[in-house]
């Protein structure tokens, strides 16, 4: 490859993307688990919008069951409760949950980032949608997550 076109490629990642880790922690959604009974377990962290030190960033990604096919599901008795838990010092404008079942998809009650596993044995895959909108201008969003994770009901 000509060496003026390598630097020239380097350039414009960089300036596209940010050089510093740094940059791009401060860009990317908080991170997040949801808790049953006593045990807490990590999300995965799926398609998300962000704006961060004056830049919007986006990033698409597979969804749920595509995300999480090597991950170990999360053993729940049914019925039991799961409540989504974020680290960020603003709340959440809205949230909304979707249930990934064999080939169904069904949206899912949320109150007070809490949801119920389902009373039928299986393995199910969620994506918990997350909106932070401005505070002073509700029309106006700081970014989107969309976070996954399964259980199995035993």
């Amino acid at each position: 490859m000509n060496r003026g076109l390598f630097i020239f490629i380097f350039m414009m990642s960089c300036y596209l993307i940010g050089c510093s880790n740094e940059e791009l922690t401060v860009e990317k959604p908080p991170e997040a688990s949801v808790q049953i009974g006593e045990q807490t377990y990590k999300t995965t962290l799926g398609s998300y919008c962000w704006s961060g030190e004056g830049k919007n960033t986006c990033v698409d990604k597979a969804g749920p069951v595509e995300l999480l096919v090597e991950k170990t599901p999360i053993k729940v008795s049914p019925g039991e409760k799961i409540t989504f838990l974020i680290d960020h010092k603003q709340k959440p404008s809205k949230v909304e949950a979707v249930q990934f079942h064999k080939n169904k998809e069904t949206d899912v009650l949320v109150k007070d980032h809490q949801l119920t596993a389902p009373m039928e044995k299986g393995v199910y895959y969620y994506s918990y949608g997350v909106w932070w909108n401005d505070e002073k201008e509700p029309d106006v969003s700081n970014g989107d997550a969309f976070y996954a994770f399964v259980i199995e009901v035993e």
